[in-house]
């Protein structure tokens, strides 16, 4: 493994849901970058739901193996009580919350039932809880630490379901609408801090839970501009341009990882 520059060494971050796929890849990204590690999900054994396979025990152990440290909470981050403990015991475990990513969540109900005009309120409360609502609290419970120290990195991540007019899958796309808005907000008011908030939006990504639910989805590289299906690392990449120096002057932005399928989605 490419080893990389230690940007982040003495920075504590907490990635959301990155007990596999795209929340696991961008940890150990982090990881690779110096930083210390906080792995959250609802189930810390994630991964072997999908058959995703660790380079070690835990997502933690992989992380402990590239020199940092690294602990894992369990926590459900739509509740708001369990987001702020879990604040709290970074806090106290590891001496800081330097770096947020707010990555727990996804289209879990039905896109075919997710129609503007007959979709559930059960469907559109829970979607929005796991994807709006986590964001706002974590971004609330992490601003305290931050602020404290002056210095700050908040990515959240949206969907290009969030620009998008497709009548399936509504109550994803107006939640991860509520992201992007929600980071434009929160990067004005934080900015004075020394605490940047940005946001990606990526389309179609070869997680594992994503090959699970759409086994077709490795086969739609001829539609998108760069040819090819996204990976975990690419929007990996992105979430380093975000937490480090790189992107210093810049806050409140939401970029598109979707190799141009932005351009060409109607």
């Amino acid at each position: 493994m490419e080893k990389l520059e230690q940007k982040l060494k003495g920075r504590v971050a907490l990635v959301t849901g990155s007990a596999r796929g795209l929340g696991r890849a961008y940890a150990l990204r982090l990881a690779r970058l110096g930083a210390d590690v906080v792995i959250n999900d609802i189930r810390l054994d994630a991964a072997k739901e999908f058959d995703e396979e660790l380079t070690a025990d835990t997502v933690m152990d992989e992380c402990k193996a590239l020199g940092v440290r690294s602990i894992g909470i369990e926590a459900d981050v739509s509740k708001k009580d369990q987001v702020e403990a879990m604040a709290r015991q970074i806090v106290d475990e590891l001496g800081s919350l330097d770096i947020l990513v707010n990555n727990a969540g996804g289209m879990l109900r039905p896109a075919e039932t997710g129609h503007a005009s007959t979709m559930t309120e059960d469907d559109l409360r829970f979607t929005l809880d796991i994807n709006l609502m986590s964001t706002i609290f974590c971004c609330q419970a992490a601003a305290g630490p931050m602020k404290k120290r002056g210095w700050g990195r908040m990515v959240n991540v949206a969907s290009q379901a969030a620009v998008g007019g497709w009548p399936a899958g509504v109550h994803y796309g107006i939640a991860k609408a509520g992201v992007v808005r929600y980071t434009r907000s929160l990067a004005t008011e934080l900015g004075p801090h020394g605490i940047n908030v940005n946001c990606i939006a990526p389309a179609l990504i070869l997680s594992s839970r994503a090959l699970v639910q759409d086994p077709h989805r490795k086969d739609a590289g001829p539609r998108i501009p760069l040819r090819r299906v996204g990976v975990p690392e690419d929007c990996a990449k992105v979430i380093e341009f975000f937490c480090t120096d790189l992107s210093d002057y810049v806050t409140g932005q939401c970029l598109a990882v979707c190799g141009g399928l932005c351009m060409t989605a109607t």
